[in-house]
């Protein structure tokens, strides 16, 4: 049966050029839809890239919850090496601001560039992580410049693992998709899902042992929209069995951290918040090198959007850009681009490096 969210939603399952999969749902005030083109339904799984990093930050908002971490603590306290230089805490790796570079030393080698156009992340282990941390240089001091980062989100979850004693893939799943119900959600690359494609050439599942936390999950339409709706309102009724560090930490990954000179724009925990109509809008994109996929969310009214298509996102990303601005029409806002958000975090893109005023005092 049509609703009228189809009239928004329609149009956006054929802005991904090249697509053959389509996949998009969304939530406005009581009425909520999802829409497939081609090989998808709604339970079919996508790869969704940097959306991983949404997750990784309420992994840490659940463990500061429960105690068991705290924002403030410096990486090395949870790792046999450290990074030289000012001490990193938890916080400056979920807010992009660590100083750290876009990927690991050691990541772009041999291996990698041969396998650039497919999995340029798979040879690079755990262990090959905590061996870079001793050969890393800080682009600035932590706490001074909002810097996106692979690299910084990818080690917050071995953090994270590290500090309650487990695999990242597993305490998320314990901590965060279980709870959820989020069934169709996890970084298994071998379970099935949609096939994905770049400039129309098919390619391999997305592998990313070393950095998990930054984009090897998988998710579905279904998945993302139930993500969505628990960030909208964490205290919903259909909620009351969640555990009361998710419910809290779900409140918290949204809080603002940070205030980006001169645009308004705020940094929560991962989520970049851009002010619409007077209200905050927050959202996230995420590529590989064969999906796209895109979600964002408006706490005032009640309109939220996930975007999801079996093709690696081009330079001006016309998916994620159409996807940000049908949110914006949910919502009834003037739609807009998503300036410095292309759908390509992983494996290269992301912000450039924006100083903050105060340096460490923003910082929250």
């Amino acid at each position: 049966m049509s609703t009228a969210l189809d009239r928004f939603l329609t149009p956006l399952l054929g802005a991904a050029d090249g697509a053959h999969a389509v996949a998009v749902a969304a939530v406005r005030g009581e009425e909520c839809a999802v829409l497939c083109r081609g090989p998808a339904e709604p339970g079919t799984r996508f790869e969704v890239g940097s959306l991983t990093k949404t997750f990784t930050a309420l992994l840490l908002a659940e463990l500061v919850a429960r105690g068991e971490v705290h924002y403030a603590d410096p990486v090395d306290r949870y790792l046999p090496s450290a990074v030289p230089g000012p001490p990193i805490t938890l916080l400056h790796l979920a807010t992009h601001t660590a100083g750290l570079p876009r990927l690991p030393p050691g990541l772009i080698g041999r291996e990698a560039r041969a396998a650039w156009f497919s999995n340029p992340y798979a040879a690079f282990t755990s262990a090959d992580l905590l061996a870079a941390l001793p050969r890393t240089r800080l682009h600035h001091r932590p706490g001074t410049r909002v810097r996106y980062s692979n690299y910084g989100v990818g080690l917050l979850g071995h953090t994270l693992a590290r500090a309650a004693g487990g695999d990242y893939a597993e305490l998320l799943t314990e901590r965060v998709l279980a709870p959820l119900g989020l069934t169709d959600t996890d970084c298994d690359p071998y379970r099935p899902q949609a096939l994905g494609h770049w400039h129309g050439r098919p390619r391999p599942p997305w592998l990313i042992p070393g950095l998990p936390a930054a984009g090897a999950l998988r998710s579905s339409a279904r998945d993302l929209l139930r993500f969505l709706l628990a960030l909208l309102a964490p205290d919903r009724a259909d909620l009351t069995g969640l555990p009361p560090s998710l419910r809290a930490a779900l409140a918290d990954v949204q809080r603002p951290r940070l205030a980006l000179p001169r645009t308004g724009n705020r940094v929560c925990l991962v989520w970049n918040l851009r002010p619409r109509g007077g209200r905050p809008l927050l959202h996230h994109s995420g590529g590989t090198r064969g999906f796209s996929a895109f979600a964002g969310f408006l706490p005032g009214s009640g309109c939220a959007l996930a975007a999801l298509a079996d093709t690696a996102p081009t330079p001006l990303a016309p998916f994620i850009q159409a996807a940000y601005g049908t949110l914006c029409a949910l919502d009834g806002s003037a739609a807009g681009h998503v300036p410095g958000d292309r759908g390509r975090e992983l494996p290269g893109g992301g912000r450039e490096s924006r100083p903050l005023p105060g340096g460490p005092a923003h910082v929250q």
